[in-house]
């Protein structure tokens, strides 16, 4: 039986290696769950700072990952993770390679990270707003392999700037209503 999920990952990239990623995750059917833009910043909620702290939370939780730009919107998050060459430390598991016989440190791969990150994030908000087993995230997320020091700024910038510039944004569930209902038919 054919899957109609699309993979949407690069065949044979090691995502557990070193490197910036650019990731796009939206809530269950683009929901907007995490406040609102007023004036072109994010109001927030709690929500909104659960999703917020939870994404922080990976840095403190694995070592070999940091956090750079972020913006939680409305229905989405975007952020930037640097997958780091740790070498290992009190909260890095290690496994035995079998081509040298040495322990080697373990890094999450990105997928199980963001699969962490929504873990936690959900159990969270669903225990806030009462509903236990609840999804909160669409199944898949999008990312971009950062490939060097101008497009790290330039997606850094993306991200500073997206809150002014929701009112014109696709995933402004009023901006999709208003192209709908302007468009020819």
């Amino acid at each position: 039986m054919k899957s109609g999920r699309r993979f949407i990952r690069l065949k044979n990239y090691d995502y557990a290696q070193p490197g910036a990623y650019f990731v796009t995750i939206y809530a269950l059917d683009r929901e907007c769950l995490f406040g609102e833009v007023r004036g072109g910043k994010m109001a927030l909620n709690e929500l909104e700072e659960i999703v917020a702290e939870s994404w922080q939370c990976l840095e403190r939780q694995y070592e070999h990952v940091e956090i750079d730009e972020r913006v939680v919107m409305p229905n989405h998050l975007h952020g930037i993770i640097v997958i780091t060459d740790c070498r290992g430390g009190s909260r890095t598991a290690f496994a035995r390679t079998a081509s040298t016989g040495l322990d080697q440190p373990i890094r999450k791969p990105l997928g199980r990270l963001i699969g962490a990150f929504k873990t936690v994030s959900t159990k969270r908000v669903n225990v806030i707003i009462n509903t236990l087993g609840a999804k909160l995230w669409q199944r898949n997320y999008y990312e971009h392999i950062i490939r060097n020091e101008n497009e790290l700024n330039r997606i850094r910038a993306y991200i500073a700037q997206n809150s002014a510039k929701w009112e014109f944004d696709r995933e402004n569930p009023s901006v999709r209503s208003v192209n709908q209902e302007t468009a020819p038919r």
